[in-house]
């Protein structure tokens, strides 16, 4: 077995089946032991949110954190974001400017505090109106000038992020960092905010069984061999798919 760098979301794709968990994270728990494998987990949580899901679910320390959907990268259990990836993401980005236009728009309802970062503006916003909110505020935030992006996942989370910020660019940082080529890297997810990991690169892409219907269609529409679809779900689709690439016997 060679080593290889990991990378998964955390709800409902590496939680949420608890015996499968406990595998999961025994058998990663040995490959970095023994072969030097990176563990990385992307998620849209803040800091704070991480943490209370990484206590109640007895989660392996990672070797990089990416939170707020990839506008945040935390190195060795630092507590401070890696300011290299702050740097890249500070060029064309007005967290000011970006509140300020989505004030027009009463259908956004802001989420907690703790979600609103340094590089990101979170709302919800209902299924629904979202086909009409969406293009439209688009529109706004583009003749502002403003280099972002949004991010719609789980038919309710809307996150304002800049624009070359993600979870895929985030790996790709990591990647390079850490010199694993494509091969070498496996990532695992299950919703719309996850399809940047699997749109950024070739890597070995593990969509899980209980994937939802936004990350269904984009891999329906973008076919690839690299790229597997589990039958099992959360945990017990990472394990099957990381025996698919041969990256645990």
């Amino acid at each position: 077995m060679a080593k290889f760098l990991f990378v998964t979301d955390l709800d409902n794709t590496l939680v949420g089946d608890d015996n499968a968990l406990t595998e999961l994270n025994d058998r990663l728990h040995k490959t970095r032991q023994e072969h030097g494998s990176k563990v990385v987990y992307a998620t849209g949580r803040s800091p704070v949110l991480y943490q209370e899901l990484k206590e109640e679910k007895n989660l392996l320390e990672p070797d990089a954190l990416i939170l707020a959907v990839g506008t945040e990268i935390y190195l060795d259990g630092s507590g401070n974001p890696d300011s290299e990836w702050s740097e890249k993401l500070s060029s064309g980005w007005n967290r000011d400017v970006v509140v300020a236009k989505t004030t027009q728009f009463p259908e956004l309802v802001p989420q907690p505090n703790s979600e609103q970062r340094p590089f990101k503006v979170s709302f919800f916003l209902q299924e629904e109106p979202s086909a009409r909110v969406l293009p439209e505020l688009q529109s706004e935030l583009q003749q502002s000038g403003l280099n972002v992006k949004l991010i719609y996942s789980s038919g309710i989370d809307l996150d304002i992020v800049p624009h070359h910020s993600d979870k895929g660019q985030a790996v790709q940082f990591l990647r390079q960092k850490w010199k694993f080529v494509a091969e070498q890297t496996v990532v695992c997810g299950d919703s719309g905010n996850d399809i940047a990991l699997f749109a950024a690169g070739s890597e070995r892409g593990i969509i899980v069984g209980n994937a939802r219907p936004e990350l269904l269609q984009w891999h329906n529409e973008h076919p690839a061999d690299y790229r597997y679809l589990a039958t099992n779900f959360c945990a017990g689709g990472i394990l099957e798919g990381l025996k698919h690439f041969g990256f645990l016997e």
